[in-house]
């Protein structure tokens, strides 16, 4: 994992992003605006691969890259990215069905099926 995995993201399942901006792209209201959509939900990286590998049941080592290692020099990143969606709630009520949890087990069960 890059960096010391405490930068934290939030995880959204594709079939709720894509209901969201479909229901955007047919509410009048919507029209000309911006909207984050997605999840908000944040877990930290390193969390995510505990999750990941318990999920999985992978023995895999989990390796700290530095930053320096695998981007060029002066690269940058946000410790938290949390999107703000409270719009998108407002205008259409929308919020996400499907947990990080369940996310994961669809996306590991899809790949054991392969």
């Amino acid at each position: 994992m890059l960096g010391d995995g405490q930068q934290s993201r939030c995880f959204a399942w594709v079939g709720d992003v894509v209901n969201a901006l479909i229901r955007l792209s047919e509410h009048p209201g919507a029209a000309g605006q911006v909207f984050n959509v997605g999840a908000d939900t944040e877990i930290t990286i390193r969390d995510l691969t505990e999750k990941v590998k318990k999920e999985t049941g992978s023995n895999a080592d989990i390796r700290l890259v530095p930053y320096e290692e695998a981007y060029e020099e002066g690269f940058e990143d946000m410790r938290r990215r949390v999107p703000d969606l409270t719009k998108v709630r407002r205008v259409i009520g929308d919020e996400p069905t499907i947990g990080l949890a369940e996310i994961l087990r669809l996306v590991s069960a899809y790949y054991r099926g392969q």
